[in-house]
């Protein structure tokens, strides 16, 4: 028996529906990868905000309502948007374009595929679903997007004292080294969060790949006055 036309144009409807909704579905195990370039500024882990807010619980959230997060523009604030599946993908997609006068400084993801499997990702690593949940049988890890704790440093790491003369700061860590660095290349920063250095204790952390950046951590700006003394030899 012959189908008719019209059966066979629904029938090939409804399997180009099928394919689509199978793609748009997402691999969160590849979303884990793509999320290592969205871990520098959001961490999975609840309350700890960094550049941007955390992530955790996003799923279902109002836009610009993590809690202890300070920095949400107005109009992320005022666009009453809840995160799911949609409105991610288009946030993904053009965040400037979605919620005009964000304070987003992402361009977007223009790949189709990509912002489906990272919303795959971010929907499992946010609601505790599991990989098979979520459609893919073995997911190896996950990518938290948590910082590096400063509580220990090595000796290397611990700075002791900061001397600054002409362009120069010269950088004395618990090991007895002293690095030079050009005043441009050395950042000065503060982490008062749970991960952030010990008072009294800043961190010297390298930047880059070619040794002459870093950055020095405090818990508080009242210690920069304290361990920086510009004198000259």
């Amino acid at each position: 028996m012959r189908a008719s036309p019209l059966f066979a144009a629904i029938l090939a409807l409804l399997l180009s529906a099928s394919t689509h909704t199978a793609h748009a579905a997402g691999d969160p195990q590849a979303g884990a990868q793509i999320f290592g370039n969205c871990a520098a500024c959001h961490s999975l882990t609840p309350g700890r905000h960094m550049t941007g807010p955390s992530l955790a619980g996003v799923w279902n959230r109002k836009a610009g309502t993590a809690q202890g997060f300070s920095r949400y523009s107005d109009a992320l604030k005022n666009a009453n948007v809840t995160w799911n599946a949609e409105t991610l993908d288009r946030w993904l997609a053009d965040p400037p374009g979605f919620i005009p006068g964000n304070r987003m400084t992402f361009p977007g993801v223009k790949d189709a595929k990509a912002r489906a499997d990272v919303i795959a990702y971010l929907q499992m690593a946010t609601t505790g679903q599991t990989a098979a949940q979520a459609g893919n049988g073995g997911m190896g890890g996950m990518m938290s997007g948590d910082v590096e704790s400063l509580k220990q440093l090595d000796p290397r790491q611990q700075v002791t004292a900061i001397r600054y003369c002409g362009d120069t700061y010269d950088v004395t860590t618990a090991d007895g080294q002293t690095q030079q660095f050009w005043e441009r290349n050395l950042r000065f920063k503060t982490d008062s969060s749970d991960m952030g250095p010990t008072a009294g204790h800043p961190a010297l952390m390298p930047a880059g790949m070619m040794g002459d950046r870093a950055s020095v951590i405090f818990v508080a700006p009242s210690e920069f006055g304290a361990f920086i003394e510009s004198k000259c030899p």
